[in-house]
């Protein structure tokens, strides 16, 4: 019984222990798990109630945690897709589509556009299992988040395969709701709500042209904003503001908060990453953020550098009336700023544009100036105009700009202005572009001149668009960015108020932002004007703003390189650009008005003749000069009939060189010019070039059997005693293989490339709408040519008719047909053409019939595309394949 007793109360006890540990144990359990659900509750809580005293920086970093699962999603692999962004927008013509594609090629970066569909219809993606995009972004997120399950499945499993990002933008109407939820993510949003106070968030991995800064105290504008209620720490914030009014939303927030109006999506939960913008590309912090959303979703593959190259050119200088000028104040005024300004552009001078004759014009005060900008010679960069500030178009020879050019160059040596700075700008950028040749030539006998600029090339508007070129020698860099200024001789009452909101408009003018020239483009020239240095001096303020905006705000190094030196820079950065694109003078009015009145476009042709060689392109020349208002160029020296424009470096030598070539039209409705060089046909230059150049113009090509066109290439080069041609049987050329010698392989080429028709002609309506071209058969001009010059008249729309039947005959000796003339006299093409050979061998054709079989294929299908009937030659061939 004792026994018994003791066992139970050691039982008891140790029950009673076991009963104290165990309520320990879940205390402890109870407490720490508290401490880390509060922890993270917190944690999550921190992003979406940040009371008012919290700065950006005192945002929390990602956990490490979600960290490491974020450094696990695929990024952009660059073997795998192209680089090519794919836009899904609302309209051809949305303002924020049209913002997003300014973006983009102001970067230069490709893209393709769509219209968003309401089902989410899309294009192919996958192209012989590569990505054609390597990044997706929705004008209107709702189009992206309402796809139907299908098309969402097919993007998802796509982005997600190939690493690939979506940018959308949250656009609010009348009918938004102020509060809901974005379908597919775990946040809420607030639409159609002013905000204030913005700042970036450091810890933001997106940033690369932006830099975190304090807050951007004041309300933003627009009461259309939405922004995210974030509480998960799978999406981060990028830019943060302050609801204006919070106590208006339903439900109410907490006052003073920071709201996300961008969001990272870190994909931690499917694997693609996104980035929402609760507003368009009006705001200027958006514009910066988007281009490094941009980069940062495209695995840096779509990036912009962080050097930037600007030039400061100030024009007219000496030149202006009485009260528009700088007096000596100004030219102080002017120094001490481009000191400042060395402090935060590299290398920062001002560039002066003089013309010598207006030296001492101005008032007493005015004069002072121009002799203190004499006396500070050495501190700035100098470059001429002409000397009198004519327009260059307006002199017709050469000798006379020499002469003003001469005067200018007196004057600069008279006063210790260098004269080896190889740079010049014309007035108004005249004879520039559209090109002056006489200008060109005298600036290099004069100046030595390597380096000018215009803007406009190839138009002045859009900005973007604008491009570079080199033309004999001297590099054509494209200009930038104007400013304007107030003259209060002119407009005193305006003015008072102009300078009054000088600041304001400033301020307005660089957050706005509208064109992001300044933060895309790799190097701005920035073309003032001497008023804008005196008086309000707008000019001053202007830069040093935008220095402290662009040093507070970006990561961009802005340095200044003299004008040669910056030329060289922009052409090694745009090596494309080298090469001009020619354009109708007379398209455009501003063109026009500086383009000399003595030029005319009524020199251009009206119609091609494009090849290709040995089909019987020089016939058709025959045939064509017979009537009466068809009018050929002039035969050139080297090429015979033929100018060989578009495709060959001829092209370099301008559009005056190449007017000259035909004469101006006694009737310029009814008169036909035109010219014929079959080496355009297969040319990858010359359909861009023609329709830059002559874009109505209609094109005429002819098409024999390819395997007759490389035979008898073969023997024309076999007349004209080409070594490989001599050298080489027809069998070796077109069966030659790639260890074959250089002449071998260049021969061949020529024999067989140009036959690819399909390939040739599929360029060329790239450029030119079918309507516009006539594919005329070979075999049919050669038996039946009245009847193909009937077809060619009327698609030429040429009168009067011109009756070919009558004014032609069959030269049996020649073997072809001849023009008739009076008394029973022929006029017969020249001895070179219709040579006798021998046939070509059936191993060789056997060949070449298969060689061509696929490119015969296409040229039917494409020949049927056009609605155009099929030569009789290629039915011939196509039953081959059956």
């Amino acid at each position: 019984m004792t026994y018994t007793m003791t066992f139970i109360v050691k039982l008891h006890r140790h029950f009673q222990r076991t009963v104290i540990l165990l309520a320990t144990f879940c205390m402890v359990s109870i407490v720490i798990s508290a401490y880390y659900l509060y922890s993270g509750y917190k944690q999550e809580n921190e992003l979406s109630e940040m009371s008012s005293e919290v700065e950006c920086g005192d945002l929390p970093v990602l956990p490490l945690n979600k960290l490491a699962q974020w450094k696990t999603v695929k990024s952009s692999d660059p073997t795998r897709t192209d680089p090519v962004v794919l836009v899904f927008v609302e309209s051809q013509y949305s303002t924020l589509g049209q913002d997003i594609i300014m973006i983009l090629e102001s970067s230069r970066f490709q893209y393709h556009i769509e219209i968003a569909s309401g089902k989410g219809d899309l294009p192919v993606l996958i192209d012989k299992n590569k990505g054609k995009y390597i990044l997706v972004i929705y004008e209107n997120i709702f189009k992206y988040v309402n796809m139907d399950s299908w098309n969402r499945g097919l993007l998802d499993k796509y982005c997600g395969e190939f690493g690939v990002g979506v940018i959308g933008f949250h656009k609010n109407s009348e009918n938004t709701l102020q509060t809901s939820q974005l379908k597919g993510f775990p946040f809420h949003i607030y639409g159609n709500v002013g905000i204030k106070d913005c700042c970036i968030n450091p810890h933001s991995p997106l940033l690369h042209v932006t830099k975190p800064s304090k807050f951007d105290k004041g309300p933003l504008p627009g009461n259309d904003w939405t922004v995210f209620h974030l509480n998960h720490s799978a999406y981060q914030p990028v830019i943060l503001a302050k609801v204006k009014a919070p106590e208006n939303l339903s439900p109410p927030i907490i006052k003073g908060a920071l709201h996300a109006t961008v969001v990272h999506d870190l994909g931690i939960h499917d694997g693609i990453q996104r980035i929402l913008f609760g507003n368009n590309l009006n705001f200027w912090l958006h514009k910066l953020i988007f281009i490094d959303a941009v980069c940062f979703l495209s695995g840096k593959r779509l990036t912009l550098s962080l050097d930037r190259y600007i030039l400061v050119d100030i024009d007219d200088i000496f030149v202006g009336k009485e009260g528009t000028r700088m007096k000596a104040n100004d030219v102080q005024a002017l120094l001490d700023t481009q000191n400042l300004l060395r402090t935060q552009i590299k290398n920062f001078t001002f560039n002066l544009g003089f013309s010598g004759k207006f030296y001492h014009t101005g008032t007493i005060e005015e004069d002072e100036g121009d002799d203190l900008l004499l006396g500070s010679v050495d501190e700035f960069w100098w470059f001429p105009h002409m000397w009198s500030h004519m327009q260059p178009h307006l002199f017709h020879n050469e000798s006379s700009l020499v002469e003003q050019m001469i005067l200018n160059k007196k004057f600069a040596l008279e006063h210790g202005i260098p004269t080896d700075m190889g740079y010049a700008v014309a007035p108004h950028h005249s004879g520039v572009y559209p090109v002056h040749v006489q200008l060109y030539d005298a600036w290099k006998k004069v100046w030595s001149i390597k380096i000018t600029s215009t803007e406009e090339y190839p138009h002045l508007k859009p900005a973007r668009y604008r491009r570079g070129f080199i033309h004999k020698s001297i590099m054509v860099r494209e200009g930038g960015i104007f400013l304007i200024s107030c003259v209060p001789v002119t407009f005193p009452v305006f003015c008072e108020q102009f300078q009054k909101r000088t600041n304001v408009i400033l301020a307005q003018m660089i957050k706005s932002w509208k064109k992001p020239l300044s933060f895309v483009l790799k190097i701005s020239i920035f073309m003032t004007h001497l008023s804008n240095y005196g008086n309000d001096r707008l000019g001053l303020y202007t830069f040093v703003n935008l220095a402290n905006f662009v040093q507070s705000w970006t990561n961009l190094k802005l340095q200044t390189l003299p004008p040669v030196q910056l030329a060289h820079k922009y052409f090694e950065l745009f090596p494309e650009q080298r090469d001009p694109l020619w354009q109708n003078p007379c398209d455009d009015k501003r063109h026009r008005d500086i383009w000399s009145k003595e030029k005319t476009c009524d020199r251009l042709p009206k119609f091609l003749v494009i090849g290709p060689q040995k089909t019987g392109t020089t016939a058709l020349y025959l045939f064509l000069i017979m009537h009466p208002s068809i009018i050929s160029n002039s035969p050139s020296p080297k090429t015979f009939e033929e100018v060989q424009f578009f495709n060959r470096n001829n092209y370099h030598r301008g559009i005056d060189w190449y007017m000259e070539f035909f004469p101006v039209p006694s009737n310029v409705t009814t008169d036909f010019l035109f010219e014929k060089s079959a080496n355009y046909f297969h040319s990858e230059e010359a359909p861009k070039r023609a329709a830059s150049l002559i874009p109505k113009a209609k094109i005429i090509t002819i098409l024999i059997d390819p395997s007759d066109r490389a035979y008898s290439w073969y023997q024309h080069q076999r007349s004209h005693k080409d070594p490989a041609a001599l050298k080489f049987t027809f069998y070796q050329v077109i069966t030659a293989g790639h260890h074959a010698s250089a002449e071998l392989k260049a021969l061949q080429k020529k024999c067989l490339i140009p036959g690819w028709y399909a390939t040739h002609i599929e360029r060329w309506l790239v450029y030119f709408p079918p309507y516009q071209l006539l594919i005329i058969d070979g075999q049919q001009l050669r038996n039946d040519p009245a009847i193909v010059m009937d077809e060619v008249q009327k698609f030429l729309g040429v009168t009067p008719h011109y009756n070919y039947s009558e004014a032609l005959t069959f030269d049996s000796h020649k073997g072809f047909w001849c023009q008739l003339l009076e008394e029973g006299k022929t006029k017969c093409l020249g001895k070179s053409k219709g040579r006798k050979y021998p046939s070509m061998d059936s191993e060789c054709r056997a060949f070449l019939s298969s060689y061509y079989r696929d490119h015969n294929v296409e040229l039917s299908k494409l020949l049927h595309k056009l609605g155009q009937p099929l030569p009789s030659w290629l039915r011939q061939e196509l039953q081959k394949v059956r």
